[in-house]
Order: structure tokens, then sequence, then C-alpha cells
């Protein structure tokens, strides 16, 4: 599943702010361990995606190494400020060129304000050759100056719910970031606790 280092946080791209101009760009980035809503990944996984935006719709591509070959997403959709709102709605696609797990397709709605955020996901899981799963994933989110703090759950056939705490900064046009994530026994494939380190950088094209 896809997360996208932002301020050095693996965190899920789900806003977008509106722009005036269209713009390109690129990111790479490496995380001690590759967490995605609370759960594994991978340890020590490297990263790497394109992005574009104009006017508030975005779209774009990441990819980042499972293991047992790469994770590719493909996302887009739009955002843009409403009053003090701001607020997004999208797609995104998660692909895996190996087994390392099967395919997730989801709608994506944000919404900010102030320093709160609220994001949530209705997928559906592919889950290879079984019966395909239905999800809902809702994150609320609190940042202020580089800190935040994020609870996440999921329903439906999913279940489980996280805590995650972290900091990231920007030094010398270089993204670092720190996180320490609190999962309950129900999130399958998730450690208890994990310290993540993040190492990013974002490219204008």
């Amino acid at each position: 599943m896809k997360a996208v280092l932002r301020m050095g946080l693996v965190a899920a791209l789900l806003a977008a702010s509106a722009a005036a101009n269209a713009q390109a760009s690129a990111n790479i980035g490496w995380a001690s361990e590759y967490h995605f809503r609370g759960i594994l990944q991978k340890v020590s996984s490297a990263s790497g995606g394109l992005d574009y935006e104009s006017g508030g719709f975005y779209v774009g591509t990441w990819a980042a190494d499972v293991g047992d070959g790469l994770e590719v997403d493909g996302y887009f959709g739009y955002g843009a400020d409403v009053g003090d709102f701001s607020l997004s709605v999208g797609y995104t696609g998660y692909f895996y060129t190996g087994d390392f797990d099967d395919t997730y397709q989801e709608i994506n709605l944000g919404g900010a304000f102030s320093a709160l955020s609220l994001d949530v996901a209705i997928g559906r899981y592919d889950n290879f050759t079984g019966p395909t799963q239905d999800y809902t994933f809702a994150a609320l989110t609190f940042e202020h100056k580089g800190f935040y703090g994020t609870f996440g759950t999921f329903s439906q056939d999913f279940d489980g719910d996280y805590l995650e705490f972290g900091y990231g900064t920007t030094i010398a046009e270089i993204d670092f970031g720190i996180a320490l994530i609190l999962a309950n026994e129900d999130l399958i494939g998730a450690d208890d606790e994990s310290l993540i380190f993040t190492i990013g950088k974002s490219f204008d094209l």
C-alpha cells in the first residue's frame, strides 16, 4: 500500500492544494521501515514518485520496494480551499509486480481545518483467489510546527487501529522524519511498537 514521504514522514497522500500554475515534481526517499496505515510492509525500503498539479487537480504515481517486487501506485483527484477548510476527493490504486500482495482500489476523501485533518478511504481488496473484501479507513491527524499525531482505524472486512506520533523537518532541502507507531493486535501484520526513520527529497521538473 502506498505511502508518501511528506516532510520526511511516511503518510498517505489524500489532499492537494489548489495551484495557480501547473507544476510537475519528482520525489525519492528511504524509510528504515516502510509502514502504511500502521502495517509493516518492508524493513529498509526505497521509493520514488512523479506528481503533476494544475488548478487544484493532481495526478501521480509512486513506487516502493516491498521485497517481493514493487508496489506501484497510481492516483488522481482534486483539492480546493472552501473558506477556512481544505477539501479533496480522489482515487488511488495499489498494484504489485510480485506476489507480496494483491490489488487495492479506493476512493479518497479529505478535509482539513487549521491543524486538524480527516482522511477517509473507501476501498476494495481483490484478495488473490479469495472473495473480494471491502474496507473503510479513517485517520484523524493533528499537526503543529512539524510535530504530528494520527489515530487511524479500519472497519468493514478489515479491522484494527493504531496511533502514530512523529516529527518532520527540512535541512538543506533534504526532508528528515522520525515516527513512533503503536498498533493494536487486531491490525494484522503490524508490530506492537515501531520506530521509523525517513529521508527524502523532492524536485521540481
